[in-house]
């Protein structure tokens, strides 16, 4: 963990970020998640557990093998077990000259050229600090907070099916098979892999909003994959909703800025390849998970120039696949294209990731061969 700041200069940088407005959003979350998700989770109210541990002239938050650096802002420090609710901040997803950071480059004197990274400083400003249960009894909640007590562990939780992450409640997907969905509780969501949602009397889909909300009950192994807490299924079956109080409405702070742009960061073909075979399917992969509502009608495939000299280029007819593991796009022509032709694919303004966040528009030429 590479953090060069004093508490003295990240308390400087929490109070030129603070006055914000209030809502009453928070992610459940786990210190690794955080720091393997920092785009996704960067100015979100998050809540946390962990022991806060004194490191040199600072406190960190530690859960299980990660740490990461808090402002505690005089709140209390327990010993054991906390529950820290707080906002994440990316210091090097801010631009030097912001003025709201001008308060850290001070103390700093960081040079533009030696800012932070994305991702390479980031600490929790602490809202509320306050002493937390060993989880004991396996449940999506404890699995979410506290992965590490029932990592390797055979367990039965119960949840709501929330499909392919369709309501982007967690920051990426495993990946693990073409079957992962979420469970979620209340606040708190988990993945099961490798278990098709399908038993006596339903078979659900994992890409159909209409199939989510039906409660299940699961059992399998409880694993961590890339700040992910996953649960490899081995039974499932349909389960009673749960009695569950509310939480009382809380005041916590609001994102200041928009949450990060989804954009693409690998293609196949790439970008002026020739001689690609007429059968070739065409794959984006993305920064982030998309929200699979929004691709529809933005994407084009055309000719580039037309066949003979002053025709318009002519519109090639597809279909696509999105897949949420890899964070994929899959484009395939209904027909072979004409030979030695330039192809132009285009992605436009409108699709967003899977919360909420505008994805950069993008296009891609390529020349088929014969």
């Amino acid at each position: 963990m590479r953090l060069r700041g004093t508490l003295a200069a990240l308390a400087l940088l929490i109070i030129a970020v603070d006055a914000i407005p209030q809502t009453a959003v928070r992610r459940l979350a786990t210190v690794a998640a955080l720091r393997q998700y920092p785009g996704y989770y960067h100015m979100q109210n998050v809540l946390l557990h962990g022991e806060l541990v004194e490191s040199g002239p600072r406190f960190v938050l530690r859960g299980g093998e990660a740490e990461i650096a808090v402002v505690l802002n005089n709140q209390s420090t327990p010993s054991g077990i906390v529950e820290v609710r707080g906002q994440l901040i990316d210091i090097g997803r801010f631009e030097p000259g912001d003025a709201r950071v001008q308060a850290y480059t001070g103390p700093l004197s960081l040079a533009p050229e030696n800012w932070p990274r994305p991702g390479e400083e980031l600490v929790i400003n602490v809202t509320s600090v306050g002493e937390a249960q060993l989880a004991t009894t396996p449940s999506v909640r404890g699995l979410a907070l506290q992965p590490w007590r029932f990592d390797g562990q055979q367990v039965t939780i119960v949840g709501e099916f929330r499909g392919r992450n369709l309501f982007g409640d967690l920051p990426s997907a495993p990946g693990k098979s073409r079957w992962d969905f979420v469970l979620r509780m209340v606040d708190s969501a988990v993945w099961v892999t490798d278990l098709r949602p399908r038993g006596r009397g339903f078979d659900l889909s994992v890409d159909a909003r209409v199939d989510t909300g039906r409660w299940l009950q699961i059992t399998g192994t409880v694993g961590q994959d890339r700040g992910l807490v996953t649960l490899t299924g081995t039974t499932i079956a349909t389960a009673t909703p749960p009695q569950m109080t509310a939480a009382p409405d809380e005041d916590v702070a609001a994102p200041s800025v928009p949450i990060e742009p989804g954009e693409v960061v690998f293609s196949s073909p790439t970008e002026g390849d020739v001689d690609i075979p007429l059968a070739s399917s065409i794959r984006v992969q993305f920064s982030r998970g998309l929200d699979p509502a929004s691709i529809a009608d933005r994407i084009r495939v055309s000719y580039v120039g037309g066949a003979v000299a002053g025709e318009p280029p002519a519109p090639l007819g597809f279909t696509f696949n999105y897949d949420a593991g890899p964070r994929s796009i899959e484009i395939n022509l209904t027909s072979p294209p004409e030979r030695f032709r330039t192809i132009r694919v285009e992605l436009l303004e409108g699709i967003r990731t899977f919360d909420g966040a505008p994805v950069t528009p993008w296009a891609l030429t390529f020349s088929v061969g014969g």
